[in-house]
């Protein structure tokens, strides 16, 4: 008796989901404006949308904008991470000091950065500076608290073998405290990423720095809606990308790690 094969089907790539997603987003809000559900002097339809993000990719002036938005970012990330992993692991490492400053770190932690723009338009005025408070500020505590968190994970067994084997402070962070804190500040880096990109949009946009939220306020302020939402659109891509690249980071940094060889 010959029995009859039967395929198993393959399964729908996550990708597909997202593209198929993502176009149903433009035909929807190609549809809206054009069937009078949304007033296209607010919303102009995603053909007229699109065809100002071709205008704007075109000019210099975009890319500059682009440039001094990734700048703000970047920098404000790199502060806040190299100033979240040191104090982390110091206030982590040290005993007592985590419960001396555990006040202070939970009253600081809840002040939203855009409180501080007052104070950054005080000091700095519309430059880059100002930028640089605000995303450094909100990106920072991301990275401390996961920092914390890692580090008072630690087994406090390994820690003692290796007291006793005789290690060093620097050798006991380098082989018991890093490997169990990586994870932790990973996942801090990749909310900070996405925390330093709006709040160096909103300083742009607010105080008037050079950048991308600067360009939406101006297209705003003389009626160019489609190029405001292109702006905008350009912003969530960015933000998308960042996102990505977080992950893929993550992955790399992680591949001995459980939690990503099990997803794997």
């Amino acid at each position: 008796m010959t029995g009859t094969a039967t395929s198993t089907p393959r399964a729908v790539p996550l990708a597909v989901y997202g593209v198929a997603g993502l176009a149903g987003l433009l035909v929807l809000a190609e549809a809206l404006p054009r069937l009078g559900v949304v007033p296209a002097r607010y919303l102009p339809p995603a053909t007229e949308i699109l065809s100002a993000l071709g205008r704007e990719v075109s000019t210099g002036a975009f890319w500059t904008a682009l440039g001094h938005t990734l700048v703000a970012w970047a920098a404000g990330l790199a502060i806040a991470a190299g100033a979240g992993i040191v104090l982390g692991i110091v206030i982590g490492a040290v005993p007592g000091l985590r419960a001396a400053t555990a006040s202070t770190i939970e009253f600081l932690r809840p002040i939203p950065s855009v409180a501080l723009i007052p104070l950054a338009v005080l000091l700095y005025g519309t430059d880059l500076k100002s930028s640089l408070l605000l995303v450094v500020y909100a990106s920072f505590w991301q990275v401390l608290i996961q920092v914390l968190a890692g580090v008072q994970d630690v087994d406090p067994i390994a820690e003692e073998t290796a007291r006793s084997y005789g290690l060093g402070w620097w050798y006991r962070i380098r082989y018991v405290l890093w490997p169990t804190a990586l994870p932790y500040l990973l996942t801090g880096v990749r909310l900070a990423a996405a925390v330093a990109l709006i709040l160096a949009i909103t300083a742009e946009l607010v105080i008037g720095s050079p950048g991308l939220g600067a360009e939406i306020a101006v297209a705003q302020t003389s009626n160019a809606l489609p190029a405001m939402y292109a702006l905008i659109v350009v912003t969530g891509l960015l933000g998308v990308l960042i996102n990505l690249g977080a992950r893929a980071l993550e992955r790399h940094l992680l591949s001995w790690h459980q939690s990503i060889r099990g997803a794997a």
